[in-house]
């Protein structure tokens, strides 16, 4: 297993719709050990494959306590098929580091997925778990939390990150 590089705003990967994938071979496989691995070192609650640089449409998650055991969900080719309600929650991302904000999203989803067996699944989610499966999942429809914000919002985010990368180039 790896820790990966987890891919940061502005990264053009993770503007971009990802693949589905076709076959659970080996190389999937350990993608999905070394982004797990990625997840809890960061820590975070969840990772999709853009993040890591890979458009492919795979996402791990587990949003139980840090210090209690853990319960990690694999998500393939995932898809909401149902959503009630409306929630806001203060989320925050690997991908934009340093930048919490209130974001709303729907209360309680219904999620179709392929397990590591090739098996479909469904799994209802509410409160954390439901922002965490709706935030991965817009990962991989090429959407950032931030896309989300009002556009006043947005624009002030970008334009530190822009900055923080003009900075960086310099160095």
């Amino acid at each position: 297993m790896a820790v990966l590089e987890i891919c940061t705003f502005p990264n053009p990967v993770l503007k971009q719709k990802s693949r589905p994938i076709q076959k659970i071979d080996p190389k999937i496989l350990q993608l999905v050990q070394d982004m797990a691995e990625t997840m809890y070192s960061a820590p975070g609650v969840g990772l999709a494959a853009p993040q890591v640089g890979h458009s492919l449409r795979l996402a791990v998650i587990d949003v139980t306590p840090a210090d209690g055991p853990k319960n990690l969900l694999v998500l393939i080719n995932p898809e909401i098929v149902a959503a009630e309600g409306e929630c806001t929650w203060d989320e925050g991302c690997l991908s934009v580091p340093d930048c919490n904000e209130e974001v709303k999203r729907s209360k309680k989803v219904v999620v179709r997925y392929q397990n590591l067996q090739g098996e479909n699944a469904e799994i209802t989610g509410e409160e954390i778990l439901a922002i965490a499966l709706q935030h991965e999942i817009d990962h991989l429809d090429g959407i950032l939390f931030i896309d989300r914000l009002s556009p006043l919002k947005r624009r002030l985010i970008k334009k530190k990150f822009q900055k923080k990368d003009k900075e960086e180039k310099k160095l």
